[in-house]
């Protein structure tokens, strides 16, 4: 891989939270064939997050390449931060490639997230689960929750929740002082990125659950750099990631479903503000329709409230 100095947007949100932001500029290239670091993360535009307090920061993800991580670490430690910790939002690549970065710290995971990133260390670290680039060494979480963990940072308090949406592994941070959420990849700006699709109408009935929460603002790892650094989403976000999922079930049996575009399926929430389309989620929307069509195609569908 080219050595390269990465571009990352820097924010101080408050006194205690900072958002570190890399891609959808296209300004730096890491490979020049295909692969999911540039073609994916960088190209969609990936987030990760720090909470700090004296001498202490906990991030929220690694970033998607060690040197993404290397400079938030570093940016950090100009500010004085000594100990880190590092929480994961859930298994796939882009959220914990720059785990290595953190490996004298305690890095802190769902159960399930140990157990996907064990299962796939062999694949992961040859560069056989997304392709290219590899993860080598990959550095496994070492302290691991099932459904709820409190941390704190000085006196900066942190929920860890447990939720299946995205993946059934998933990790989200509460931060009750400023009601913050950082919502790692249950939603995204403008669409969500389907790959457990069997488990798209438990994602409902979560990201439903999520709605009743008390949220002043919410913090994706990819959603629009403006927005993320004017302070965050609304909770219409969620009605945006409902209303799409809810689309994308219910629809999966009609004659024409592949050929739905990503207009279709975007215009109420874009129309009302709640998210803005963004040209590179095409390719994903039109994956999630093969994937959705193809595991659900024969199957009862879910019945889903509108």
């Amino acid at each position: 891989m080219t050595k390269t100095t990465p571009h990352i947007r820097v924010h101080h949100h408050n006194d205690y939270l900072i958002s570190f932001y890399a891609g959808r500029d296209q300004s730096e290239r890491h490979l020049k064939e295909r692969n999911w670091l540039d073609d994916s993360a960088l190209k969609l535009g990936t987030a990760m997050y720090a909470i700090h307090s004296g001498a202490e920061a906990v991030v929220y993800d690694t970033f998607a390449s060690v040197a993404h991580a290397e400079f938030v670490r570093s940016y950090l430690e100009q500010l004085g931060i000594r100990k880190f910790t590092a929480v994961l939002s859930h298994w796939h690549l882009d959220h914990i490639a720059g785990n290595a970065a953190f490996d004298d710290g305690d890095i802190i995971a769902t159960s399930l997230t140990r157990a996907a990133l064990l299962r796939h260390k062999a694949d992961i670290e040859a560069g056989k689960v997304w392709g290219t680039p590899p993860i080598a060494p990959l550095i496994l979480p070492n302290i691991v929750f099932d459904n709820h963990l409190e941390l704190r940072v000085g006196e900066i308090e942190l929920e860890l929740r447990r939720m299946n949406i995205h993946s059934i592994d998933g990790c989200v941070v509460y931060l009750p002082r400023d009601k913050f959420l950082l919502a790692g990849d249950t939603l995204e700006d403008p669409l969500t990125y389907m790959i457990e699709v069997e488990n798209l109408a438990e994602h409902l009935r979560q990201l439903k659950e999520m709605k009743g929460w008390d949220i002043a603002k919410i913090l994706p790892d990819h959603g629009d750099p403006d927005i993320i650094r004017a302070g965050g989403y609304d909770k219409t976000l969620i009605d945006a990631t409902v209303d799409y999922i809810t689309q994308m079930l219910s629809r999966a049996h009609d004659a024409n479903y592949l050929d739905g575009s990503m207009e279709d399926y975007l215009a109420h929430s874009a129309a009302k503000g709640w998210i803005r389309p963004f040209e590179p989620y095409r390719e994903v929307h039109e994956q999630n329709l093969k994937l959705v069509h193809d595991y659900w195609k024969d199957k009862t569908l879910p019945e889903v409230a509108p």
